[in-house]
């Protein structure tokens, strides 16, 4: 008696001591990411007095300085819930496919959106802000249910193997009938390879605030799926036997991360890596519990695409290069690195 009494004290210290350790990171993640969006304000390829940044951050816009960084405050706050998003999908997907490999780009998802809308601009004009966001979404979850059928074909089903060679396989298609629906189109080529790319440059609040309502219902399924991942990770038929209706579990959280994605890459262009590395970096900080991972992933998610954006207006004064180029030189490499440490197997 004495002995169990023991062991469920020692258990119980071992929690609070975790949850005091994920605080800890959860109080250094946010100030990391306020200190980044200041920085974000007042680096760009043109320097900008003190004076003049909080001048604009007070509203007043009376000289090119401050116009600057008028400029860039949208910019900042469409990098910070662009990475949240993306981030946060790619870890809803790992959840609900259980493929440490899985992302957004990976799967094809962003490639799926990315069609659509070059489908939708190049033959049928489309140009309104609804009509991306909403042709996005619905390229997003048909790219996704394309892959998870594919990869669900033969014996053992949907493996995390069969999974990413479909996506890998997927997104190499979709990307050849891009260059195939844009070529013929000279006068939306140049637009479409800009967008393409993926980027936050020349965001301003119209756009953002025609992508909320989308992000925040996704964020919104997202976060409360965090119990269900948790279910699936044990496996389906134990998840199951925990009263978890499993399709229906997988079902819910997947849509939740193809709005984030279908929004956010209707407006950025598809960004990759953020949702395969940042899940496995924030692993390594709090565990496998999603109820402390998806917000984490998305914080750190934010933080990433920010600290790319502010990188890419550096290296290549007086221009910049995009977002999406800085992701996938800091990503590869800073994976690679993810998984060659021993702890990775933890994961």
């Amino acid at each position: 008696m004495t002995g169990s009494f023991v062991k469920s004290r020692g258990s119980n210290v071992v929690l609070k001591r975790s949850n005091g350790v994920r605080s800890i990171w959860l109080g250094v993640l946010v100030s990391a990411l306020a200190i980044q969006c200041l920085l974000s304000v007042a680096i760009g390829t043109r320097d900008v007095a003190w004076a003049d940044i909080v001048s604009a951050l007070h509203g007043q816009v009376e000289n090119i300085g401050q116009a600057a960084v008028a400029v860039r405050i949208p910019r900042t706050l469409l990098a910070l819930i662009a990475g949240a998003a993306l981030a946060l999908s790619g870890a809803i997907m790992q959840g609900v496919t259980r493929n440490p490999l899985a992302d957004p780009g990976i799967l094809g998802v962003n490639m799926g959106a990315s069609l659509a809308v070059v489908i939708g601009v190049a033959w049928f004009n489309m140009a309104s802000s609804n009509a991306f966001i909403w042709t996005a979404i619905a390229g997003a979850g048909a790219a996704a249910i394309f892959v998870y059928t594919i990869g669900s074909l033969g014996r053992g089903g949907a493996t995390p193997l069969k999974l990413a060679l479909a996506g890998a396989a997927t997104s190499v298609a979709f990307s050849s009938l891009v260059i195939a629906v844009v070529l013929p189109r000279n006068d939306i080529a140049g637009g479409v390879r800009s967008w393409q790319i993926g980027g936050v440059g020349g965001a301003t609040f119209d756009r953002i605030s025609h992508i909320l309502p989308f992000l925040a219902v996704g964020f919104l399924i997202s976060l409360l799926s965090a119990r269900k991942l948790n279910s699936l990770a044990l496996g389906d038929e134990l998840a199951a036997g925990l009263g978890e209706r499993v399709a229906v579990a997988r079902a819910v959280s997947a849509l939740g991360a193809i709005m984030l994605c279908g929004a956010t890459t209707a407006v950025c262009g598809p960004i990759g890596f953020l949702g395969l590395v940042v899940p496995h970096l924030c692993r390594l900080l709090v565990g496998v519990d999603h109820r402390w991972l998806l917000p984490f992933s998305a914080l750190g998610g934010a933080f990433l695409l920010l600290t790319a954006d502010i990188v890419g207006r550096i290296v290549a004064r007086p221009g910049e290069l995009d977002v999406g180029i800085v992701t996938a030189l800091i990503g590869a490499p800073f994976f690679i690195w993810v998984v060659r440490r021993q702890r990775v197997r933890d994961l």
